[in-house]
């Protein structure tokens, strides 16, 4: 979902760690947009075969992580991408709940797999003013630029 709200900072963020995003979309509107807010390959999910497309970009290497806001639709096919001793991080479920996964289809290569929510996982208001600050700074000194779309 890298042209949604998440996706788009994502994109931002990455690019300006020096990260090489791949980021997937249902247009090419959608493609344009993420492009244009720093993910370096666009995989439309919608006329080409995700799995195939991170493979031939990665080199049949796949990649560390798979940030996966979408769940139920396309989990499976993000542990398909994972590199070895990659991660998936599962941090939304807008298609659904992620079907029980058989861990040993990740085990022969060392994948892992990572959920979390937003108030357990910064343990108190310390934590999430500190998280806060960092992320405002990153928007005050436009690094990451907040895109708001009306229909």
């Amino acid at each position: 979902a890298a042209a949604g709200g998440v996706g788009l900072l994502a994109c931002q963020w990455a690019k300006s760690v020096g990260c090489k995003m791949i980021g997937t979309v249902s247009t090419n509107e959608k493609a344009e947009l993420a492009k244009a807010n720093g993910c370096s390959f666009i995989i439309n999910y919608k006329s080409e075969n995700v799995v195939e497309k991170v493979k031939e970009i990665t080199n049949n290497k796949g990649v560390p992580v798979v940030y996966d806001g979408v769940g139920k639709d396309t989990f499976n096919k993000g542990l398909t991408c994972l590199a070895e001793r990659g991660r998936i991080v599962c941090y939304g479920f807008s298609s659904g709940p992620i079907e029980p996964v058989n861990i040993s289809n990740i085990r022969p290569f060392s994948g892992s797999i990572a959920t979390g929510a937003l108030l357990t996982y910064t343990k108190n208001h310390i934590e999430r003013q500190k998280n806060s600050n960092q992320l405002f700074d990153l928007i005050n000194k436009e690094v990451l630029k907040i895109n708001i779309h009306q229909d």
